[in-house]
């Protein structure tokens, strides 16, 4: 076979093998008014995406039904509780649970073996899930209001409230969580989740947050989970004399989890919020694109009075704005990243989410 021949026979062979191009490198833009046009080009429906999405999931979403709960009937069921306890152990297709208006008082979880499963409010009228459980009554990670342990689940239009009192520093096991997310490959969207102290146990496994809500006042976002808030508000509650908006659990550098938090907004007066604390030696925070108010303390990040942690933890910024975002008197370990260090913290690899983020269920 001549050279030339040779040539013409890779090229034929080359235009049968199918080009997959991933999404998960392109990075969420710096203009803020171009990111629900990023994510509609990288995040697409799963029948445009059958062929790069976990197989388990194209399956799932292929028998997708819907079951309703209304508390005031009229539906499959009256409580959540009900609702999820009705889907099956093993369960191999995704169930939307339609979630009608109004305050559900119940504490919900989502055992191991129920994937796939999605809570859907109206957007007009949001459900908001409720409970009032603390540390006291239920140990920390199991006094949330909803908590999540399985896979692939999705929140749309859904409030989730800890009703429990604001610690007060004297009451023991006052810490009272909302939601503790300890499946892989679960996303929120437009949620808002209320509490005060451990607001949100971000505990393990790839997460995805966008447009959503979260308020607190000490570590309201905490564990080792690897997730990208996006388009979100932290509100920190005045009233304490110091804040934490992040308690990160890294615990070595073998760990792979991060949070990131990108073209999000810090909110709330006072200049008593740290961006996050040291509360494990590897830490790893960043925050990209955000507006920070006079919330945050100069300082912006603690050590947790370890300072043998200031040489381990990544606590990172990124052209964010507003007065509390100055970096004069930033705390020494943390960082000012440039562009190419940010970038891993920027795109969907970071929670390896062309294989199973999908945009939220419309009902």
């Amino acid at each position: 076979m001549t050279h030339t021949a040779l040539q013409a026979a890779v090229v034929a062979v080359l235009l049968t093998i199918p080009i997959v191009f991933s999404d998960d490198m392109v990075p969420i833009p710096p203009n803020k008014a171009q990111v629900n046009s990023w994510f509609q080009s990288n995040v697409q429906p799963y029948m445009s995406r059958k062929g790069t999405l976990d197989p388990a999931l194209v399956a799932a979403e292929a028998g997708a039904k819907i079951i309703k709960v209304k508390k005031r009937g009229g539906g499959d069921f009256k409580t959540v509780t009900d609702a999820v306890n009705s889907i099956p152990s093993g369960n191999k297709n995704r169930v939307i649970v339609w979630i009608g208006g109004g305050n559900y008082t119940e504490k919900i979880k989502i055992d191991r073996s129920r994937q796939f499963v999605t809570f859907y409010g109206s957007p007009n009228d949001v459900p908001t899930l409720i409970y009032g459980g603390t540390a006291a009554q239920y140990g920390t990670v199991d006094s949330a209001t909803l908590i999540v342990e399985s896979d692939y689940f999705s929140a749309v239009n859904v409030n989730i409230v800890n009703s429990a009192p604001r610690p007060d520093g004297k009451r023991k096991g006052a810490q009272a969580l909302a939601l503790r997310m300890s499946g892989d490959k679960g996303s929120f969207y437009n949620c808002k989740i209320y509490g005060f102290q451990d607001t949100v146990c971000d505990d393990r496994g790839n997460h995805f947050f966008k447009d959503c809500y979260i308020e607190g006042t000490v570590d309201f976002i905490f564990g080792s989970g690897t997730s990208l808030y996006l388009n979100s508000e932290l509100r920190v509650i005045p009233g304490d004399p110091v804040a934490m908006i992040t308690a990160q659990a890294r615990k070595s550098d073998a760990e792979d989890n991060a949070y990131s938090f990108v073209h999000c907004k810090v909110t709330g007066t006072g200049r008593l919020a740290f961006l996050g604390r040291a509360w494990m030696p590897y830490a790893k925070v960043v925050y990209v694109y955000t507006d920070m108010s006079d919330v945050v303390q100069p300082q912006g990040w603690s050590d947790n009075f370890h300072p043998e942690h200031d040489k381990t933890v990544y606590f990172g910024e990124h052209k964010c704005s507003g007065p509390g975002s100055t970096s004069t008197n930033r705390a020494k370990f943390s960082k000012q990243l440039s562009y190419e260090e940010v970038k891993p913290f920027i795109t969907l690899a970071f929670i390896k989410g062309s294989k199973w983020l999908l945009p939220p269920a419309r009902v």
